[in-house]
């Protein structure tokens, strides 16, 4: 069985329609799209279109709300006192001043569990005991490739294979006249670039608004936590809405995401 990881970034989306296509076999057996629901509305309106040129079922598939997971506020067993989930990576201020950073659980829990649990049904509804998982990794982030920690789960990565780059995926869409795919990445994930920032905050203004607003929503839960750190979505550690992005700054982060799974 051959699964398509579809994050509905430019990677994946080429290489699921280079599949379509015959130029990558074999024919996958079905994609997968994990929905954190905190992809700006670009990604899933193109998702909704490449559902429609693939030969090949996409099951979409969520472990909620990245969004409320961050914010919900919970109360200890021990009445030690409240706290909000550390999901998402953000950039700290310590009280003595120093920087740090907060533990990433974002992937693995509404990217790679939810494609997991998905994955294990699918191979055991048809009866095998393993499976391939294509992930659209390019070759200009061979780094982040990483063998799979499932047993009964190969990674297999299509792009690495074909020696394309990001920039061939674009051009291969470009020559089969299909529309440039959007940048697959949730709104307000601390890893973006100046340039992603910039991007959003010009071509798609409401989604950076959203990212200002769960900034100010993540803080304020903060302060009434025990987390004694300020969090921020910029390594600048200063407000979203107030920080001048400069082209070319801040150089792509993803490198730092370890499963591989994010912004493809």
């Amino acid at each position: 069985m051959n699964i398509i990881s579809l994050g509905a970034g430019v990677q994946s989306s080429t290489m699921a329609l280079m599949a379509a296509h015959g130029e990558i076999t074999p024919m996958p057996d079905c994609a997968i799209f994990a929905d954190t629901q905190a992809e700006p509305k670009a990604v899933m309106e193109w998702l909704g279109w490449l559902e429609t040129k693939l030969p090949f079922p996409v099951y979409r598939v969520t472990a909620g709300s990245l969004k409320n997971e961050s914010l919900t506020m919970r109360h200890s067993k021990d009445g030690d006192g409240s706290y909000v989930r550390n999901v998402v990576p953000a950039f700290t201020i310590n009280p003595d001043g120093t920087k740090g950073m907060l533990l990433r659980k974002c992937t693995a829990d509404y990217k790679i569990a939810p494609l997991a649990r998905k994955q294990r049904a699918l191979m055991k509804n048809a009866g095998l005991k393993s499976l391939t998982s294509w992930i659209g990794i390019s070759l200009d982030e061979a780094h982040r490739m990483k063998p799979s920690r499932k047993a009964w789960m190969d990674n297999r990565y299509p792009l690495i294979e074909l020696e394309m780059s990001r920039l061939h995926c674009l051009e291969w869409m470009q020559r089969r006249g299909y529309p440039k795919p959007p940048r697959s990445a949730c709104v307000y994930c601390p890893f973006h670039s100046d340039d992603e920032w910039l991007r959003l905050k010009t071509e798609e203004p409401q989604e950076f608004d959203r990212a200002v607003a769960f900034e100010k929503k993540y803080q304020a839960a903060a302060a009434q936590t025990r987390l004694d750190k300020i969090p921020f979505l910029n390594n600048r550690r200063i407000p979203l809405d107030t920080i001048k992005f400069e082209a070319g700054k801040n150089s792509e982060l993803f490198g730092n995401e370890c499963e591989g799974m994010c912004g493809v």
